[in-house]
């Protein structure tokens, strides 16, 4: 499969495609922190930034009151890591590394059988910091409960997917459709790059996995009408001293596909992110995101990922919802419902 570099050039064609006059706001130089500025006066956020950090969103219950780690704790767990995830074994995404470090795993091997998995050669390798957990809010790193209707809506969806685990595409999740990850991401260490671009009115976040472009105006403008809406939801923006913030609504249902949604997308469409980015220094923008939707969790959450600067280049992401995963998972399903027909007998669903 051929690898094209997405040019930057593109996307700053975008981003500078309408202008309007820039804000005092955005004039004002930072009072701490990143200092640099763009052209126009805003903080500069440009580059590309990897999430490659292998805290997990929310702390594990091995881990209840403990925010942080030691010092030789930390050391013992990049030990540990090592140890586990040399490149010989089979991959793990997002907590899977933190969680096989602190469980005592003996192998890096799934166990799963089938056609198996990449191994952990082929991913990132990951940073550390000495917390826990993302999750700021609550102070117990912990995703806030599900409400008693986001239950009953995943339950529900649960027990259709027992009963049609792939009859057509729609059977299956955004992801694996290779359509979105979703807002936000917080997928570590697998094609986890994203790329800023600023313009005065604008600011591009093109992200790596499933080629999503998030194109954001600074202008002040309004939402989108409400019986509008995206997967991505719709964005509008502006610069408090420097933090660049971010408010998206208008979401499509399922937009969220992190732990502690339930499963992968039963956000509803109230949903609400807030994302705050502030560059602290010269390789290290701290994103923080709150989630706010009172039909799926008791109340809202936060956390924060400090993406880090990297030389990488943003590659095309190769995968789209004509690929042959899908084929194979539709076809594969068609063959064992055949074989299951022909062992129960004739008349058998």
């Amino acid at each position: 499969m051929t690898r094209r570099i997405w040019s930057s050039a593109l996307l700053v064609a975008i981003a500078l495609s309408t202008g309007v006059a820039v804000s005092a706001a955005q004039q004002q130089k930072a009072k701490s922190g990143w200092t640099k500025q763009t052209p126009d006066g805003q903080p500069d956020l440009q580059g590309v930034w990897s999430n490659n950090v292998i805290t997990p969103l929310q702390r594990p219950l091995e881990l209840n009151g403990r925010a942080t780690l030691t010092q030789a704790e930390l050391e013992s767990l990049k030990k540990r890591v090592s140890e586990l995830f040399s490149g010989d074994g089979d991959a793990a995404f997002a907590d899977g590394v933190f969680l096989a470090a602190i469980r005592g795993a003996s192998t890096s091997k799934s166990g799963a059988g089938g056609t198996g998995n990449y191994k952990h050669f082929w991913l990132a390798e990951r940073t550390f910091d000495n917390r826990t957990s993302l999750v700021t809010d609550p102070p117990d790193g912990r995703i806030p409960s599900l409400t008693p209707e986001a239950e009953r809506r995943i339950a529900a969806s649960a027990a259709r997917r027992r009963e049609h685990p792939a009859d057509g595409p729609e059977d299956l999740n955004m992801s694996t459709r290779c359509i979105s990850f979703g807002l936000p991401n917080v997928l570590a260490g697998y094609n986890a790059n994203v790329q800023i671009v600023q313009s005065r009115n604008y600011v591009v976040l093109y992200h790596e996995m499933i080629h999503d472009a998030r194109i954001i105006p600074l202008d002040g403008r309004p939402h989108i009408p409400s019986n509008i809406r995206h997967r991505l939801g719709d964005s509008r923006g502006h610069w408090e001293g420097n933090t660049l913030v971010i408010e998206t609504t208008n979401f499509t249902p399922n937009a969220f596909s992190g732990p502690g949604s339930g499963r992968a997308g039963e956000t509803s469409e109230r949903l609400k992110v807030i994302e705050r980015l502030t560059r602290v220094d010269a390789d290290t923008l701290q994103y923080e995101f709150t989630m706010d939707d009172p039909q799926t969790w008791t109340r809202p959450w936060t956390a924060m990922i400090p993406w880090r600067k990297t030389n990488e280049k943003v590659y095309e992401y190769g995968c789209h919802e004509g690929n042959t995963g899908l084929y194979g998972i539709l076809s594969g399903t068609r063959f064992q419902e055949k074989a299951a027909a022909k062992k129960n007998g004739p008349g058998s669903n």
